[in-house]
């Protein structure tokens, strides 16, 4: 593992999807005094131009460097994500609980669009990229509040997740303690924007469409545009997302 002067500012790696939250995440990190390595996955998912973004967003908030990994979740498919299956569109929200959806009976709580082991894999390859470049935080913008029920988004899982890289790495073991850290976990949308806008965010730059078209425009009508929109609403912000 490389080492860096202590006159140095701390590094952290930082999982950079393109989105609205991992950009919030990567200026919250910067503003925290962290020299930030993003890290994007292409993962097979249908909406690549996320990559094109995230690159726009590391390059706009000065992350000093920014790798792009490839792995093929195609191949194993099971999500709207990364296989032939029709991603839900206007699903009404739950007013029991905010950032749910309602869902038809015998339908599971947890919707198609969640990519099995995703945020397990993303932080395995940020994981290891922490141990080379000696970083000991790695930041991801997973939420429990504005989200659309994806069980690796919850606080256990991130607490798990620290536990077994503390157990899994020889950074580890030897003595590096390693922090995932979550500073969206319980923010709502809203007031993610409002931080964002706080920390110079261009959420221009931004892309959160399940299903974009073919120009890139936003469907307007998946979970994600849905918890997108509702957000800038809730925030009196001006979305300047481009929906078909």
């Amino acid at each position: 593992m490389s080492s860096q002067p202590s006159t140095q500012p701390p590094r952290a790696v930082l999982l950079l999807s393109g989105g609205l939250d991992s950009a919030t995440c990567l200026a919250i990190a910067k503003s925290e005094g962290f020299e930030v390595h993003a890290l994007t996955v292409t993962y097979g998912q249908r909406h690549p131009q996320e990559v094109e973004q995230a690159r726009a967003i590391a390059n706009a908030l000065g992350a000093a460097s920014h790798r792009v990994v490839t792995l093929d979740l195609r191949a194993i498919g099971g999500s709207a994500l990364t296989d032939d299956i029709e991603v839900p569109k206007d699903r009404p929200a739950d007013a029991g609980g905010e950032g749910s959806f309602v869902h038809e009976a015998g339908e599971s709580a947890v919707p198609i669009t969640y990519v099995p082991a995703r945020n397990a894999t993303f932080l395995g390859v940020a994981l290891g990229l922490a141990e080379v470049i000696g970083a000991a935080d790695i930041f991801i913008g997973v939420n429990s509040v504005d989200y659309s029920g994806y069980p690796d988004c919850r606080p256990e899982f991130v607490a798990a997740f620290e536990a077994m890289a503390n157990l899994a790495t020889r950074a580890g073991i030897e003595g590096t303690r390693f922090k995932i850290r979550a500073p969206l976990q319980f923010m709502s949308k809203a007031e993610i924007i409002r931080t964002g806008l706080s920390l110079g965010v261009d959420y221009g730059l931004t892309h959160s469409c399940y299903d974009p078209t073919e120009d890139g425009a936003s469907c307007g009508h998946c979970d994600a545009c849905q918890l997108r929109k509702a957000g800038f609403a809730k925030a009196g912000i001006a979305d300047p997302t481009r929906y078909a």
